[in-house]
Order: C-alpha cells, then sequence, then structure tokens
C-alpha cells in the first residue's frame, strides 16, 4: 500500500530517470516510464492481507482521503466477505511531466527548462533532440546567462567567419571567464546547428580567433629531445607546438605543474601541465591524435568536468587515478573543494567515473571534498602511471 509520500519518492526517481527522455518524447520507442498518461498503482491488498492490518488499512485509506495534490485519484470498490463493501484508493493518474515535476518540488525547473527548449528548437529545430543532454543548463541558467547564450548562438550563426577575438564580439555581459566554463557548450550546440559534429574545436566552429595560449610541455625522450634541439621543458603557443609534428606514442595531461615536472623519462612519450579548462587546445596538436593520451586531474568536480571536456576532443582519451579506490584510500588527504561544478551529469563520462562525480556531487562520502593530484604519494601514483 503506497501512502502520498511513497508515490513522491518513487516519482522522484522516474524525474532523475527520465526528465530528459520526457522533454523529447519519442512515440516510437515509448515504454511504460514515458508513456502519458503515467499511472501509479497505490498497492490495493486482498482481503486476507487487510484483515491482518486493519489499522494500517484505515490510516492507508485516510491518508488518500486528506490528500489535495496534482493529478486524478481513481477508486475502486472491494465487497470483501468479512470487511463488506470499501472503497479504496487504487491509482493516481498524472497526465504529464508537468504533473509529476509539481508533485515533487520540480515545477518551476521544469516549466523553465520546457519553455527555453521550446524557444531554442523554434529558432533553430536541429537542436530538438540534442537539448535533453543540457537539461541543468535549460532548467538554472539564470535569465541573464540565458540570454547571452542565446545572443552568441544568434551571433555566431550568422557570423561564421568572423576571425574576432571572442571579447571582440558585441554581445552584452560577454567576459571571458563567463565563456571559459562553456566553451564545450558552445561547441555542441553550434556543431549540432550547423550540421558539423565532425569538428570539436571551439574557434574553428564559431569563427573566432583563439587567444595565443602558451602550453607548458615536457618531453620525456631524449631521443626526441634532440630532434628539437634538446629542448626538453617548452612553454609555447600550441600553433607552435603543433608545427613541431613529434613522434610520440602516448602523452600524459596532469593538471598539476610540480606533478609534471616529477614525471621521469619514458621513451616516446610527453606530459602536457596544467591547462585547466583550456583543454580544447589539445585538438589543435595534430600529432596528438596518433598518440595514446591519458588524462590524470584533481578528484573533484572540476577535475571531472575538465575530463569531460576534453574527451569532446580526445574521445579515446583515457583517465588515470581518478577512481573511487584512488579517492577512499587517501581521506586523510582530503580538502575542501570550495565551489562545486554546476552541472548534475557529465555525459562523457564512463560508467564509473560518472558514479564517482555523482558521489562527491551529492556529498556520498563528505561535504564537499577534494583529493588534489598533487597529494598522493608519488610512488602510488607511479605504479598506476607505470601499468
Amino acid at each position: 500500500m503506497k501512502l502520498p509520500d511513497d508515490v513522491r519518492q518513487e516519482l522522484i526517481r522516474r524525474f532523475q530517470n527520465k526528465h530528459r527522455e520526457w522533454l523529447v518524447p519519442c512515440p516510437s520507442i515509448e515504454t511504460e516510464n514515458t508513456r502519458w498518461p503515467l499511472e501509479i498503482n497505490l498497492g490495493i491488498p486482498t482481503e486476507v492481507a487487510a484483515l491482518k492490518q486493519p489499522e494500517g488499512i484505515r490510516a492507508w485509506v485516510t491518508a488518500w482521503q486528506n490528500w489535495r495534490g496534482v493529478g486524478s485519484l481513481v477508486w475502486s470498490d472491494r465487497r470483501w466477505r468479512s470487511l463488506g463493501a470499501q472503497s479504496l484508493p487504487d491509482k493516481l493518474v498524472l497526465n504529464g511531466p508537468a504533473d509529476v515535476a509539481l508533485w515533487i518540488g520540480e515545477a518551476a525547473r521544469w516549466e523553465c527548462a520546457s519553455l527555453r527548449h521550446a524557444e531554442l528548437t523554434a529558432r533553430w529545430p536541429s537542436l530538438e533532440r540534442l537539448l535533453p543532454r543540457h537539461f541543468d543548463v535549460l532548467a538554472d541558467y539564470s535569465d541573464a546567462d540565458y540570454q547571452r547564450l542565446y545572443r552568441m548562438l544568434e551571433w555566431i550563426i550568422a557570423n561564421p567567419n568572423s576571425n574576432l577575438y571572442p571579447r571582440q564580439l558585441p554581445i552584452a555581459g560577454l567576459d571571458s571567464k563567463w565563456l571559459e566554463g562553456r566553451k564545450g557548450l558552445l561547441s555542441d550546440l553550434v556543431a549540432t546547428i550547423k550540421g558539423d559534429t565532425s569538428e570539436r574545436d571551439f574557434f574553428l566552429l564559431c569563427g573566432l580567433k583563439p587567444l595565443p595560449y602558451p602550453i607548458r610541455m615536457r618531453v620525456l625522450d631524449q631521443e626526441i629531445r634532440n630532434q628539437i634541439g634538446g629542448l626538453g621543458d617548452i612553454s609555447a603557443h600550441c600553433d607552435e607546438l603543433a608545427a613541431l609534428n613529434l613522434s610520440v606514442s602516448r602523452v600524459f595531461v596532469v593538471e598539476n605543474l610540480q606533478t609534471g615536472l616529477a614525471f621521469p623519462d619514458v621513451p616516446g612519450t610527453v606530459v602536457i601541465m596544467r591547462l585547466g579548462y583550456n583543454v580544447d587546445v589539445l585538438a589543435r596538436l595534430p600529432w596528438i591524435t596518433k598518440a595514446k593520451c591519458m588524462y590524470w586531474g584533481d578528484l573533484d568536480t572540476h577535475g571531472f568536468a575538465i575530463l569531460n571536456r576534453a574527451r569532446t576532443y580526445l574521445p579515446l582519451l583515457q583517465s588515470l587515478l581518478m577512481d573511487e579506490e584512488t579517492l577512499l584510500s587517501h581521506k586523510t588527504l582530503w580538502v575542501d573543494e570550495k565551489q562545486q561544478n554546476a552541472a548534475e551529469e557529465l555525459p562523457l563520462l564512463t560508467d564509473a567515473e560518472q558514479a564517482v562525480y555523482r558521489g562527491i556531487k551529492k556529498h556520498q562520502w563528505g561535504q564537499n571534498i577534494r583529493l588534489e593530484q598533487e597529494r598522493i604519494a608519488w610512488d602510488y601514483a607511479w605504479n598506476s602511471l607505470a601499468r
């Protein structure tokens, strides 16, 4: 027998699992969880079960008699030999996702996401199937952030080859900090609108001029160092590094500078350090696509967000030391992550990575925990890296 609180918990689970599918229903693959109206059976007991718990039955019926909420409550009559005629709550019928959202306190987010989805797809119909992946953007962006995003999309599509620096764009409120955290999102949207999903570089997609951004890289192979005049620790613009056309078989990308400086020589290998969210520059190094690429970042929400973003440009990128075992075995070294990444889900993470990201995000092991990569003992880390 389901009480109103039980139904609410069930609807919370359904919303969490299905809200993206609900945003764009697809009749051809309709399932029990995406078919409307949605019927929730309330679990009418048998007469034998009712005889064993008469007080429970009365409390259950009373709870639904006193219930006042969204949806239609269907009652059914039973004629029981021992208990006589009974009118019992049979099922709750909800007409659509908005009803579910209202039930669980997500009405404002659902309405906002629905309205923005409708506005964006009316302007760019090709976005219809993509936008549910970015549900949190639709639901949670402030009006100012959403309008800035909309205006930027309009301007880029209308001016596909401006060759301007991003700060030169005539868009109110646009600044470098705002843009840095949204390059992946904008690349996704622009590529879909243009129908060109093969190009993932933000600047090339948007027809913008990239800022000269120095990449710090160490060459861990003496033979390769000899080919470039003995240079082993290089800080150069990505176009200059791209022109080197290095013959490397392995690339490590690490977040912390001192971590990268600690790497010993490894044949055919380079290590790139301290890119942060600027991992899109990796796509502009043609020789990197021929190598096995591995990312080792901080075990926090931003570390996983950077990994997710990097996979936009390097789909086969593997993560290292960003797993639950590493996190939990270094509990004494945790620090606080002052501000977590906003996304609830990061679509390019593996299931195991997603589970760790979700656990950190939802404070499964502690409040705003963070394991910085440089805090991990080097012998522990190097054993994993060497494997």
